[in-house]
């Protein structure tokens, strides 16, 4: 785990460095902006379940997929990946490390957005508990799209390829769901479960179901299982 955290460490001071990290985190932040206040100001409700329990969440689809194009496309184009894979340190600590920084900048991203919250309360009586369990929905969230983000940069050493990959493997997850309309029984059921948007909303809504958050971990164990594959079999060739 040492190694993991080291890596994680060099990836975030990277991300510091990177002018898309800055561009990707204002755009995220006027988009959601502009959605908070336009339904804040519709539903004068004071709550976020409007924003982060519905369509809004789209934009992390579009967005986080760009934080992780980088992490080991970038390493491959450069040649350094194989130094990586030489050097005495596991490749699930490689892929594990790299996913932690771009966890640890997703939390960055959203500690602006804590002004929502606090707005609500100057202006209304919001119920913080679904806020919470909103904040908690919406890192889960997060942590799985990067995670499929990073196994989206494992398969390529072109960045732009790798986004594009990660935001397709987003949309197909996310709209699974949509599919069982078009089956019945058993496979309906699959169809809806394995949908990323069907384990979101609860959250918004108070609720904290260990379906949901097993699902969540699952996408995440295995995006990064299946990206250390990658790496194994890359050091082998």
């Amino acid at each position: 785990m040492r190694n993991a955290f080291l890596i994680a460490r060099r990836e975030l001071e990277a991300y510091f460095i990177s002018p898309i990290a800055y561009v990707v985190t204002a755009a995220m932040l006027v988009v959601l902006g502009y959605f908070f206040s336009v339904i804040l100001f519709v539903t004068r409700q004071a709550s976020l379940r409007p924003l982060f329990g519905g369509s809004a969440l789209i934009v992390l689809l579009f967005v986080l997929p760009l934080l992780t194009m980088r992490l080991l496309a970038e390493e491959q184009r450069s040649g350094t990946i194989e130094l990586l894979v030489t050097a005495p340190v596991r490749d699930g600590e490689i892929v594990l490390g790299k996913y932690l920084a771009s966890l640890a900048f997703y939390l960055l991203m959203l500690m602006p957005t804590l002004y929502y919250p606090v707005v609500l309360e100057v202006f209304g009586r919001p119920d913080w508990g679904p806020i919470l369990t909103t904040y908690l929905g919406i890192i889960l969230l997060g942590g799985s799209l990067l995670g499929v983000g990073t196994l989206a940069s494992s398969l390529t050493s072109n960045q732009i390829v790798a986004a594009v990959l990660g935001v397709g493997m987003a949309l197909l997850l996310w709209l699974i769901p949509s599919l069982a309309g078009f089956v019945s029984g058993p496979l309906a059921d699959v169809l809806q479960y394995l949908g990323l948007s069907s384990h979101i909303a609860d959250f918004a809504k108070g609720i904290i179901d260990t379906r949901h958050v097993v699902y969540h971990l699952s996408i995440i164990a295995a995006s990064l299982f299946l990206a250390t594959r990658i790496l194994e079999i890359r050091r082998w060739r």
